[in-house]
C-alpha cells in the first residue's frame, strides 16, 4: 500500500457509526504530527515530561523514565557503533522483563527497524523469522539462546544476550539470575561465538556517543510485526512510525479518559502488562501507550504463572488491564483474585480473541468493570475497533471503528454488503500497515483497490456502526449448506456453569457434510457428555449444536491465549488415524 493511499483517511459522512460518535460525544477526527516526526519524538517528549516518575516495574524492581532514557540511548549508541544504519533490522527476543522496553526503544532511537520475536519460538520458526526479515542483530534473553545456537549457522552478524535480572540492580539481579540459572535450571547450556552480554554492551558505550538519527519520519518502517502464520508461512507486517503514532493517538482519543481522574490527582495509572510485549496487542496498548501517557508498565514475565501475576496485581493495583478471554477467565475463577481490591481498575480491554459473555459477566461481578472488547490485527497496529468506555453492559460486539478509521463489511468481490449481512471485515485508516515485507503479491491480495485491508474475519455491522465478529473464514463449519461459526457456538456453550472453557471444530459427517464437535474443559468429572448435548439443545439452533463431545484437560492455545482451532483439528485427525 503506497504512502499516498495510507494517508488518505477522509471522513465518510455516509457511515452509520458517525451518529454513534455524535450521540456519545466522541471525537472521530484526529490530527497526526508532521511527516518529519516519529516515535523517537514521542519517547523524547515522555522522557522530558515524566523524567523522575516510574516507567516500568518487574518483579519488584523499577526503572524511572529517566533511567529508560539513559539505558535506551546506550543501546542505540551500541547499535550505531556496529555500523548499523537506517533500514537495518534488529530482532528482539525476550519475555516481559525490564530489558525489553529499554531495548525496543533503543532500536527505534537508533533509527533502525525492530523485529519483535516470540521467545518461545522453535529453532525452525526463529530461523525463518531472522532470515526472512534479514535481521543484522539479535538481542535475546539467555533462556532461549540455545534455540538460536541450534540453527547451526550464523544467521545474524551480532548477538547480545541478557540474563533475566540484568537491570534489577546488582544484588537482586544476581539473585534472580542465580535462581533462574541454577535453581530452576531454565537456561540450557549454550555457546554462541562472538556474542556480547547485555551488561557489557552497556559498558562499551556512553550516552554521549548516541547520535539522534536524521531523516526518520512517519512513513519510515518502525517495526516488522510477524503474523502468526495461521494462513501459511509467517509474514512481516511493515508498521511505519505513522501507523504506530496514529494508533496511540486513536487509543488516547477514544479511551484515554479512563485515566483522567489519575491525572487530576497527580497519580500515575498502572497498566497491567501480562500479555507478552512481542505481541502487537500488548506492544501498542501496554508498552507504547504507557510511555505515551506517562503510566507505569507493570511487567509480568509469565502470565501463566498466576501466583506471580496475582502478587504483581496486589502490589500495584492496575487502572488498565488488557487481556485475552482465557486470562480473564482464569482470574475470574481464582478465589484469591476475587478477594482483591479492584477499586483502581478503570478499564479492562479484551482483544486477541473473542471474550465470551459468561466470562465478561463473572469479571463484572468481581471487579465492577465491564470488559471493553476491541479488535485488531498485526496489520492494523493493532486497534481497529473498540467499544466506548461509556458502555453500560458487555455488548458482545467488537465496538465501532476507531477515530479516523473506516470499517467495511465486504463480499468476495470487495463490495460492501448491506447492514446486518455477513461479510469480510475490511479496515482502512492511518494505522493500516504499509504492506508485507518482501511479499508484494500477498500485499496486493490483502488490499482492495480503495485501500481496505481484508482481515479474513467474518463480521456483521448494525445500524449504529457496532461490529460483531463471527469467525475466521477458515474456521467456518458447513452443515447441510448452513454456515456455523465456532466462535458463536463457544460463546453460548461457555455459559454452562460446569464448563470452564471450550473449543469447537467441524468434523466430517455422512449426512450433513460436516458437524460441530466440542472440546470441553470441565470444572469437575461429574459433567457428562449427555449434559453438554442437552445444554446445546436448549440454547442453540439445530444445525449449530455440537453432536460430539470430548473432554480435555487443557485447550491448545497460542502464547497470548488464543484457542488454536488448527491444533484441535490436528488432535482430531490424529485420533481418527489410530
Amino acid at each position: 500500500m503506497d504512502s499516498q493511499a495510507q494517508s488518505k483517511f477522509t471522513r465518510r459522512d455516509d457511515k452509520v457509526w458517525l451518529k454513534t460518535y455524535e450521540e456519545l460525544g466522541l471525537t472521530y477526527d484526529i490530527d497526526l504530527p508532521a511527516d518529519n516526526t516519529s516515535l523517537i519524538d514521542v519517547f523524547e517528549k515522555s522522557f522530558a515530561e515524566y523524567s523522575a516518575k516510574t516507567a516500568f516495574v518487574c518483579m519488584g524492581s523499577e526503572l524511572t523514565f529517566q533511567e529508560v532514557d539513559l539505558y535506551s540511548r546506550k543501546v542505540a549508541a551500541y547499535l550505531q557503533s556496529l555500523g548499523l544504519v537506517k533500514g537495518d533490522k534488529v530482532a528482539v527476543m525476550m519475555p516481559n522483563i525490564l530489558q525489553l522496553p529499554v531495548t525496543v526503544i533503543g532500536v527505534l532511537r537508533a533509527g533502525l527497524t525492530l523485529v519483535n520475536v516470540n521467545p518461545l519460538y522453535t529453532t525452525k520458526e526463529l530461523e525463518h523469522q531472522l532470515t526472512d526479515s534479514e535481521a543484522k542483530a539479535l538481542i535475546m534473553v539467555e533462556n532461549f539462546a540455545k534455540t538460536y545456537q541450534n540453527i547451526g549457522r550464523k544467521v545474524v552478524d551480532h548477538v547480545v544476550i541478557t540474563g533475566m535480572g540484568d537491570l534489577m540492580g546488582a544484588l537482586k539481579g544476581f539473585m534472580v539470575n542465580t535462581v533462574v540459572r541454577h535453581v530452576k535450571k531454565l537456561v540450557p547450556d549454550y555457546k554462541i561465538a562472538g556474542s556480547v552480554s547485555f551488561k557489557n554492551m552497556l559498558k562499551q558505550v556512553t550516552m554521549s556517543q548516541y547520535k539522534r538519527p536524521n531523516g526518520i519520519g512517519l512513513d519510515d518502517i518502525a517495526v516488522l510485526q510477524y503474523t502468526g502464520g495461521t494462513t501459511g508461512v509467517a509474514k512481516g507486517a511493515m508498521l511505519t512510525h505513522k501507523n504506530l503514532v496514529a494508533n496511540l493517538i486513536q487509543c488516547d482519543t477514544f479511551l484515554g479518559t479512563a485515566f483522567d481522574d489519575f491525572d487530576d490527582r497527580g497519580e500515575q495509572a498502572v497498566i497491567m502488562t501480562a500479555l507478552p510485549l512481542y505481541h502487537i496487542f500488548s506492544f501498542t496498548t501496554c508498552g507504547m501507550f504507557g510511555l505515551y501517557r506517562g503510566c507505569i508498565g507493570l511487567l509480568v514475565p509469565n502470565p501463566r504463572d498466576l501466583d506471580s501475576l496475582l502478587k504483581a496485581y496486589k502490589n500495584h493495583p492496575p487502572a488498565f488491564f488488557p487481556a485475552v478471554n482465557t486470562l480473564f477467565n482464569a482470574l475470574a475463577n481464582n478465589e484469591e483474585f476475587k478477594a482483591m481490591d479492584h477499586s483502581k481498575l478503570r478499564m479492562s480491554m479484551g482483544g486477541g480473541m473473542a471474550v465470551v459473555r459468561a466470562t465478561a459477566e463473572k469479571w463484572r461481578q468481581i471487579t465492577g468493570n465491564i470488559i471493553v472488547q476491541g479488535y485488531g490485527l498485526s496489520e492494523t497496529s493493532p486497534v481497529a475497533t473498540a467499544n466506548p468506555l461509556s458502555s453500560a453492559t458487555f455488548t458482545g460486539t467488537i465496538g465501532v471503528p476507531m477515530p479516523a478509521t473506516d470499517i467495511a463489511i465486504l463480499d468476495d468481490d470487495g463490495n460492501e454488503v448491506a447492514l446486518g449481512e455477513r461479510g469480510e471485515i475490511g479496515v482502512r485508516g492511518p494505522q493500516v500497515m504499509k504492506g508485507y515485507w518482501n511479499r508484494e503479491e500477498a500485499t496486493r491480495e490483502s488490499m482492495t483497490d480503495d485501500g481496505f485491508f481484508r482481515t479474513g474475519d467474518i463480521g456483521i455491522m448494525d445500524e449504529a456502526g457496532y461490529v460483531t465478529i463471527v469467525d475466521r473464514k477458515k474456521n467456518m463449519i458447513l452443515v447441510s449448506g448452513f454456515n456455523v461459526y465456532p466462535n458463536e457456538v463457544e460463546d453460548v456453550m461457555a455459559g454452562h456453569p460446569q464448563i470452564i472453557e471450550c473449543g469447537v471444530i467441524g468434523i466430517e459427517d455422512e449426512k450433513s457434510g460436516e458437524t460441530p464437535k466440542i472440546y470441553v474443559v470441565r470444572r469437575d468429572a461429574s459433567l457428562t457428555a449427555e449434559e453438554v448435548l442437552a445444554y446445546a439443545k436448549e440454547n442453540l439452533t439445530g444445525y449449530k449444536r455440537p453432536r460430539h463431545v470430548e473432554f480435555i484437560d487443557e485447550l491448545p492455545k497460542s502464547n497470548v491465549g488464543k484457542i488454536l482451532h488448527k491444533d484441535l483439528r490436528k488432535l482430531e485427525e490424529d485420533s481418527q488415524a489410530k
